[in-house]
């Protein structure tokens, strides 16, 4: 990838960045920005430190009120940027940051970024660029679209799938999500097959007609009697052509449709190993699986654990088969979480996902460097403090959680979900640490918001009862 780390920076660059990194610590965010800009004026690829730019921007925006009757004068600016794209991309998009610095969410400005950013060889800033627009409002189809198609042009196919996938999820009508997603999913395994110069998938398929066939099946509710035949026919056609991903998967489905989730998961999982774990939509399909038939193991040791007491024959046995089921599932949530990052060493956002699966299996101290490494990413900064925070509580270091919580509570101006969970866990851990007063004053800047927040009422009512005097 062309974008420069944090580690190609020169020494007095790298100075700045670190200037830059604490002085949005301490909420300097003027002075971040201005540090921010002027690296990125001598290194435009360094990507992080333009998520990081943006984020600063975004934050401040926040924090500062509108002033009554002020004029954006955003429109001129973006104008003038269109017109330096053609002869200048690179100059285009130091202008178009100049009005992102007081409207990073500007619809305008953040399109011509993406084209001035592909007209000058950066792609991964034109992709950042609609995902700053997808932030502030992530069911917006159109973008979507067009971040699909720039994954599809820049031949990442597991990121266009991903993207059709989510606009089905939005829109299950939208028959162009539907079959781009399919396209996708197709080059992907097309990539590792060696099948590069086919079209399509059908390419993929000797026998054109068998091709039409699987399409027609897919579309078929099948059971009983019908749905055995088609995994008859199909593993005979699978057994003829053993490589073929097609067929793997449509086996994968069909045992699905069949409620044969062993069968099932075997299958995508043999599909996806024929793609060499490049087709990211049958690596997820597997672990989807793997994850659903773990949740049924828990949810019927649960059920029978609530419906008998200890007395009951097979309760002690129950209680370990369910702590079993619950440790066997964290296991397949950490093991696909890191084979996604090691796939994706530089996404800090499958990091943080990582991070977080460490955590909620018990395992702060290994979910340290996954989170402090998350934090860099601008979207993924606020959950990850959020997760350090309770890391640190964990492991007995107060004092550090403290710290992380009050830092990451200071950048959020609402009181929405995100804060009002990270004043929670600040508010007890300055319980733990017997600070009192602290912990009740967070609590109650939450009950000021939301009555009905976990135990925050009982918590905050119960401050005020005096005890008795003596008698």
């Amino acid at each position: 990838m062309p974008v420069i780390s944090e580690k190609e920076l020169s020494e007095q660059l790298r100075s700045h960045w670190l200037k830059a990194v604490a002085a949005i610590e301490l909420r300097n965010f003027g002075y971040a920005i201005s540090l921010l800009q002027g690296i990125l004026k001598q290194e435009p690829e360094f990507l992080t430190g333009r998520q990081l730019l943006r984020r600063a921007e975004v934050t401040k925006q926040k924090a500062e009120k509108k002033a009554l009757f002020n004029v954006s004068t955003a429109r001129l600016s973006v104008m003038k940027a269109q017109r330096e794209l053609k002869k200048d991309p690179k100059r285009a998009v130091e202008l178009i940051e100049k009005v992102l610095e007081e409207e990073p969410y500007n619809r305008q400005a953040n399109l011509i970024l993406k084209q001035a950013a592909l007209a000058a060889g950066w792609p991964e800033i034109g992709v950042f660029a609609l995902r700053t627009l997808l932030e502030e409002k992530p069911g917006d189809a159109k973008i979507l679209h067009e971040l699909g198609r720039l994954h599809h042009e820049l031949g990442e196919s597991d990121q266009a799938v991903e993207v059709y996938n989510k606009l089905s999820e939005i829109d299950p009508t939208d028959a162009e999500a539907l079959r781009l997603g399919k396209d996708a999913a197709a080059r992907a395994s097309m990539k590792t097959g060696g099948w590069t110069q086919a079209e399509s998938y059908r390419n993929l398929i000797k026998d054109k007609e068998v091709a039409v066939s699987l399409e027609q099946q897919s579309r078929m509710a099948l059971t009983g009697e019908p749905l055995d035949r088609q995994i008859e026919e199909t593993y005979a056609r699978h057994e003829a052509e053993p490589q073929s991903v097609d067929f793997a998967r449509r086996l994968g489905a069909l045992y699905e449709q069949k409620e044969d989730t062993e069968n099932a998961i075997a299958w995508y999982q043999y599909a996806a190993d024929l793609t060499n774990g490049s087709d990211a939509s049958l690596v997820r399909k597997a672990a989807d699986l793997q994850r659903t038939r773990a949740d049924k193991e828990i949810a019927a040791h649960e059920e029978f654990l609530a419906n008998h007491g200890p007395e009951a024959n097979e309760y002690t046995d129950r209680s370990a088969a369910l702590a079993q089921a619950k440790k066997k599932r964290a296991e397949l949530l950490i093991d696909d979480a890191r084979k996604r990052s090691e796939r994706n060493p530089t996404d800090l956002q499958l990091r943080f996902e990582l991070g977080e699966r460490l955590f909620e299996a018990g395992l702060p101290r290994e979910a340290l460097p996954e989170l402090q490494r998350a934090r860099q990413n601008p979207n993924a900064r606020l959950k990850s403090m959020n997760l350090l925070g309770r890391c640190y509580r964990e492991l007995g270091m107060l004092d550090l959680a403290a710290k992380q919580l009050e830092e990451a509570a200071k950048e959020i101006v609402a009181m929405d979900a995100t804060k009002k969970e990270i004043i929670y866990n600040l508010g007890l851990v300055y319980e733990q640490m017997g600070e009192r007063e602290k912990s009740i004053g967070a609590m109650k800047q939450i009950y000021e918001a939301d009555y009905g927040y976990r135990d925050v009422a009982a918590r905050v009512e119960n401050s005020y009862t005096r005890k008795p005097p003596d008698s």
